[in-house]
């Protein structure tokens, strides 16, 4: 090679800045995983009116299957079907000592459980980023989430012994569905004058928006544990069937369950601060003031803030395509 050439091999490693990395379909891969959740509410039967509120004891257990697609050296896709319960009730909860927040809480005596069956994607960015294949992914890695959901969801609550009549019902003790008894006056004929004028029943399709963060291990070749805490801000203030005013009781009409499952305070006892008034279907009720009638003030809930779940997952994922044969000699 003469003196010419090599001058000029030595200016282009001189002026070398590597070949720009790309994340070819090699490095990408796929996985199923499987997670058990204890999932928390937040919303109008919290024990205080604050927005984080909850009540541990009524964490209920989920679980979900989920499909990832890896597709970049930090960046993640992951879709997810989940099933859980949440619960809530005002006379476990509420405080009837807290003169402030809690007495009115627990004079309200609602409570409810509600199953939600949720499908979501979610965008899952590492902090840690892997530039190899599957083989040599990182040993572990904190990582935020962000994506969107639709879930089905359908309150329910136990009927009473009695109506507010002291009447058996028929379905005392069983689980009803709350929706359809439209405990706020979705299915009645309100006055333009009522605090609910305009009410409609709610959907049980609704949106959400996932959100938390976690961290991977990684236990071998194939297997990742996971580890996140995540919210799902909803869009509806009805997962536990409460959000506006009382309504009159005569709107109900010949619904005794319906009643019995608006306005539940009289299962506490007397009221000790009675008010009795003739209701539109003529029928008299005596119930405890600021509850179970048509005013402005009588709050049933908040319908400013809009409900929150809350989701803690351990999630065991495997690598598709993989196995530990190939893993060790590939």
């Amino acid at each position: 090679m003469n003196r010419k050439s090599i001058k000029k091999n030595n200016k282009r490693i001189a002026s070398y800045r590597g070949r720009k990395s790309s994340f070819g379909k090699e490095k990408r891969y796929n996985s199923v995983g499987l997670s058990l959740n204890a999932v928390n509410y937040y919303g109008d039967l919290a024990p205080r009116p604050q927005r984080v509120s909850t009540d541990i004891s009524f964490t209920r257990p989920g679980i979900g299957l989920s499909f990832i697609h890896r597709f970049g050296p930090r960046y993640s896709l992951k879709g997810e079907f989940m099933y859980a319960t949440i619960k809530g009730s005002d006379s476990d909860s509420a405080d009837p000592g807290d003169l402030d927040n809690g007495i009115y809480r627990y004079q309200r005596n609602l409570s409810f459980r509600n199953r939600i069956k949720e499908l979501s994607v979610v965008a899952v960015f590492d902090l840690f980023e892997n530039q190899s294949t599957y083989i040599s992914r990182v040993r572990w890695t904190p990582y935020a989430f962000l994506g969107l959901a639709a879930f089905h969801h359908n309150p329910q609550a136990q009927a009473p012994a009695t109506d507010l009549n002291g009447n058996p019902l028929a379905q005392a003790g069983q689980w009803v569905d709350l929706r359809p008894l439209g405990t706020e006056g979705q299915n009645a004929t309100l006055l333009d004058t009522d605090a609910n004028a305009g009410i409609s029943p709610y959907k049980q399709i609704q949106f959400a928006i996932p959100f938390g963060i976690g961290a991977r291990f990684r236990l071998n070749e194939v297997m990742d544990l996971w580890a996140d805490i995540g919210f799902r801000y909803t869009f509806t203030d009805y997962l536990d069937d409460v959000s506006q005013n009382y309504v009159d009781l005569g709107v109900f009409g010949n619904d005794e369950l319906a009643r019995a499952m608006s306005y539940r305070t009289n299962e506490l006892g007397s009221p000790p601060n009675p008010n009795t008034y003739v209701a539109r279907d003529g029928q008299t009720y005596t119930v405890q003031a600021g509850y179970g009638s048509e005013f402005p003030d009588n709050l049933r809930g908040s319908k400013s803030d809009r409900d929150i779940y809350m989701v803690t997952s351990i999630r065991l994922s495997i690598i598709l395509g993989a196995t530990f044969h190939k893993a060790k000699f590939r």
